[in-house]
């Protein structure tokens, strides 16, 4: 689908819907769980979606009929898979924290994991490896570290060394080690994006599961044979969501509102307040919300180890800044849904963007939004690239169009409506 986007200016209340991160971790671990688990505001998302299918097929009873609470029965800690093979859909959420639920099926069980095209380029193998190296079976069915893979036999507990290029593969081991049948240590010498890590530790901790571990998140000690207990909880607000709706009031709102953010939790998105605020941008964090205003944009340095997913709208974001705007240290936004470093440097590019792409990141020259010209770009069936060249379209004179936009249904089907409440011109 296109999506044609139009000049506009943003103003009024928008809130926004639950956090992607947080319904995932709340699916799968109400699916391991005793008893019923009710999951208030969910993020009714593709991803989401995939995950609910996901663990349906590995033995839960998951009812999704209300928009406004999902009733998960568990499986109690024991994988019993309906389906083969499972389908994760474009999540990697899912299909990484999918690949440790299915190493705690009964010990003659064999699941075969896999997902779309993009998902069959995504790396798994230090996953695969530590899961082997637990006591259970794992093996890429292609033999290239990717999906589809292959799992059987179930969690011994014992010792690894994982590397996490992605925090997911922590969380799989996380989520799942607490099920295993022996004690679990789990050395990390190189751990990105670790407050998603810290998300799902904050899951642990409401579930009672006891865990031993140093601060720096390099390692961890899991006894084995605790269990998942029901719950009835929120999934909170999504600052990844939020992330579009506050680069795009910086550069063209006039008293946006932005509602239901929690800045007590542990989402690694909420540094995008303070990115902008270091920007120049007009922005107030109080008790009704975060009021967004446009003002002069300036160029900084960030450091987006722990934010990949803002980089699309910060790069945005910094064409309409005047200096030169480095985003750094984050070479791992190269393995997500896309390539989003080149992508983005192409798609900028045709704005007349001075961009240059850098291994682990982008530097950009802004000039302040000038001589600046709508284009037609590609989405790359990335759902976060689509939403953050959207925040251009309505930045720049003319109409721009962007195609692959129903990959915005990933995270955040109700983007264009809710952009459009506050002023946005954007069509599909």
């Amino acid at each position: 689908m296109i999506l044609t986007v139009s000049t506009s200016g943003l103003s009024g209340v928008v809130a926004i819907p639950g956090s992607k991160s947080h319904t995932i971790r709340a699916v799968a671990i109400s699916a391991l769980a005793s008893g019923t688990s009710r999951i208030r505001n969910p993020l009714i998302s593709s991803d989401a979606l995939s995950a609910v299918a996901c663990y349906s097929a590995l033995g839960a009873k998951i009812d999704t009929s209300d928009n406004a609470v999902w009733t998960v029965e568990g499986v109690g800690g024991v994988i019993r898979p309906q389906n083969w093979p499972i389908d994760v859909g474009n999540s990697g959420t899912t299909m990484n924290f999918a690949i440790g639920a299915a190493a705690l099926a009964a010990p003659d069980a064999q699941i075969h994991l896999t997902g779309d095209h993009q998902i069959q380029y995504r790396p798994v193998a230090p996953i695969v490896q530590a899961i082997n190296d637990l006591g259970a079976k794992a093996r890429c069915d292609k033999d290239n570290g990717c999906p589809p893979l292959t799992i059987s036999g179930r969690l011994k507990g014992g010792k690894t060394t994982i590397e996490c290029k992605s925090s997911q593969y922590l969380s799989s081991l996380l989520l799942a080690c607490p099920l295993a049948e022996g004690d679990t240590e789990i050395d990390v010498p190189l751990l990105y994006e670790p407050d998603y890590a810290r998300m799902t530790l904050d899951w642990l901790d409401k579930q009672g599961i006891r865990c031993e571990m140093k601060d720096d998140l390099s390692w961890f000690r899991i006894p084995g044979c605790q269990a998942y207990k029901p719950f009835d909880l929120p999934a909170p607000a999504d600052f990844s969501s939020a992330t579009f709706f506050l680069c795009a009031a910086a550069i063209l709102g006039q008293n946006v509102v932005i509602k239901g953010l929690d800045f007590a939790d542990s989402q690694p998105d909420k540094a995008v307040v303070d990115y902008l605020k270091r920007m120049g941008a007009n922005i107030t964090v109080g008790p009704d919300g975060v009021c967004v205003s446009k003002a002069d944009l300036y160029g900084i340095e960030i450091d987006m180890n722990r934010t990949p997913d803002a980089l699309p709208a910060m790069a945005v974001t910094a064409c309409f800044a005047k200096g030169t705007t480095k985003l750094v240290n984050v070479a791992q936004a190269r393995l997500k849904e896309t390539d989003r470093i080149a992508c983005m440097t192409k798609e900028l590019t045709k704005l007349g963007a001075d961009v240059q792409e850098q291994p682990d990141g982008l530097v950009i020259h802004g000039q302040g939004g000038q001589n600046l010209k709508p284009a037609d770009f590609s989405g790359y069936g990335d759902h976060r690239i689509v939403m953050a060249l959207s925040i251009a379209g309505m930045a720049l004179p003319g109409t721009t169009t962007i195609d692959t936009a129903e990959a915005m249904n990933v995270t955040f089907p109700e983007y264009v409506t809710l952009m459009t409440r506050l002023g946005g011109k954007l069509s599909m």
